[in-house]
């Protein structure tokens, strides 16, 4: 019964959306969010921090973590660059009587909010298009014109799938999709 009480954050979103920022700007807003970690296997961005932003691990020991059931949910995301959400990272917060906020892919989202279907709000954000998706992916300046492809393919994959989501925000305007964002989230937070 103590499980019925504990609610989940989902924010969802191609890559290059804009998922990352409106979890920040959340973050700022609702004291009682906590950010719950992910586990990755991909080399971190130079500004990033282990334990942190991510938690990096090895393609071998992701795998032994699946073997021992440690995750809520984990996908290949692409070829050989495994993401998750570990158990203990999610009970971590909830022990502290936070909300969790998941940063997580759409398969993921999906995945996680069918384990929790009553505890969870779902929002997906949407790019204004395709062509401002591979732009903003563009300017990251991050990607390779091979790895930008797969990531415009997926993303177009993706958003067939925003109807499974409780919110659907299109980010067109960042400040406008951090204040739709804060609306949904507060009153989810006080219901």
């Amino acid at each position: 019964m103590e499980q019925m009480k504990q609610k989940l954050l989902i924010i969802t979103a191609p890559s290059g959306a804009g998922k990352t920022s409106v979890t920040k700007h959340l973050m700022k807003c609702f004291p009682q969010l906590a950010f719950s970690i992910s586990a990755a296997t991909r080399q971190p961005r130079a500004n990033e921090k282990n334990g942190i932003d991510y938690h990096f691990m090895s393609v071998e020991d992701f795998q032994q973590k699946i073997r021992s059931n440690e995750f809520i949910e984990w996908e290949m995301v692409y070829e050989g660059k495994y993401y998750g959400t570990l158990k203990s990272e999610i009970q971590r917060i909830w022990n502290n009587h936070q909300t969790p906020i998941l940063d997580i892919d759409v398969k993921g989202a999906i995945h996680v909010q069918g384990l929790y279907p009553a505890q969870t709000l779902s929002v997906f954000i949407e790019p204004p298009s395709i062509d401002e998706l591979r732009r903003r992916l563009q300017s990251r300046g991050t990607e390779t014109a091979e790895t930008l492809e797969a990531r415009v393919n997926k993303a177009a994959y993706e958003i067939s799938f925003k109807h499974s989501f409780t919110k659907v925000i299109v980010n067109s305007d960042l400040q406008k999709a951090c204040s739709e964002a804060e609306e949904v989230v507060g009153a989810f937070l006080a219901s």
